[in-house]
């Protein structure tokens, strides 16, 4: 089985993977380096905590599952950091019954007090803690996609960086070789289009029209601060969590639309909920999009009208990378599992129109 792997991102490092250990031999290309594109502009929390339909919600739950086994399997990776997440905002009626809602799926949540909270997160000015307290979601993380994505593809996986997909030859229902911008072409048993902002590309290269709605993401990285952020914390106008090198990663949503203006206000957000931040200089702002396929859910697996032709294209990437790469492997070598991704499949979209 020679199986292409277009995307160097998370999602393609962790489907090249599985099927390297299967037996495959694997290429995975990449018209960057691997991880330079949405998977290095991602907060990369490892969670469900928002994930709706309920089927979504569940695939998360495997994914966040699927990243403790690997973390316990390779002990020394360095890429995944427990410590769970916290959060409140200014509506605690909502988060309370959000963590009763997510506690009745078996989602670990629950709901700390102050003095709790400051315990978890000794740095915090108690003034911005609310009176009432926070809810704390022991079992959620944060990744180093960079490191995850490095260990992935040192599986023995072929990988082709700086070589952009210029199109695909097909011959009836398959495709049989994918052509490089370099002129160089790769023969396929099977492709997967791993291509995260650009899947609708790749897809059109195969006949297939996959809409997607893809968003932008922009992360504010401090200069090294010593603070101690320990984990993952939602805060109203200010999200963060650690970054190696003793740095802090910011992000919220008014951040997202661009601006000067936003990333200072972000930093000065920052800085009050940690006071020991306030030496924290701005060492770099990244912008990337996230890529989110039409009706908001994964597309993964197989595809009725190209017989060889896979999909792993989702937001969520770094929670979803490890479980739903190990189901769309075993889709690529034979496999049916309608039974994880019956909901999923890209025909849905066909059937829409």
């Amino acid at each position: 089985m020679r199986a292409v792997v277009v995307g160097a991102g998370v999602y393609g490092a962790a489907v090249g993977a599985a099927l390297a250990r299967r037996g495959a031999e694997v290429t995975v290309v990449d018209a960057r380096a691997p991880g330079s594109g949405t998977s290095g502009t991602t907060f990369s929390w490892v969670n469900s905590r928002n994930k709706q339909p309920l089927i979504y919600h569940e695939l998360n739950v495997a994914g966040m599952a699927a990243h403790q086994r690997l973390a316990a399997e390779v002990p020394l990776g360095e890429w995944y950091h427990g410590g769970g997440g916290i959060e409140w905002t200014s509506d605690e009626a909502a988060l309370r019954a959000k963590v009763d809602a997510l506690l009745a799926l078996g989602y670990e949540a629950k709901w700390l007090t102050r003095a709790e909270a400051l315990d978890l997160e000794p740095g915090l000015d108690p003034d911005r803690v609310p009176a009432g307290g926070a809810a704390y979601f022991p079992g959620e993380a944060w990744v180093d996609p960079a490191r995850l994505i490095a260990h992935l593809l040192s599986s023995g996986v072929d990988v082709v960086a700086d070589d952009a997909v210029a199109g695909l030859e097909l011959n009836g229902d398959a495709v049989r070789s994918v052509r490089l911008e370099s002129g160089r072409v790769l023969t396929a048993d099977a492709v997967v289009n791993c291509a995260g902002p650009r899947a609708d590309e790749v897809s059109a290269m195969a006949g297939l029209v996959l809409p997607m709605r893809n968003l932008p993401c922009v992360l504010v990285y401090t200069s090294p601060v010593a603070v101690p952020v320990s984990r993952v914390v939602h805060a109203p106008n200010v999200h963060l969590r650690p970054e190696p090198g003793d740095r802090i990663l910011l992000h919220c949503s008014e951040v997202d639309q661009g601006g000067q203006e936003a990333v200072d206000r972000l930093v000065r957000d920052a800085r009050s909920l940690y006071p020991a931040m306030r030496a924290a200089t701005v060492e770099s702002v990244r912008t990337g999009q996230r890529p989110i396929p039409g009706d908001g859910l994964p597309v993964l697996g197989r595809v009725a009208q190209v017989r060889n032709y896979f999909f792993a294209v989702s937001h969520s990437g770094v929670t979803l990378c490890l479980h739903a790469g190990e189901l769309v492997a075993d889709e690529v070598l034979g496999e049916d599992r309608d039974d994880a991704l019956a909901a999923f499949r890209f025909e849905r979209f066909e059937e829409s129109r």
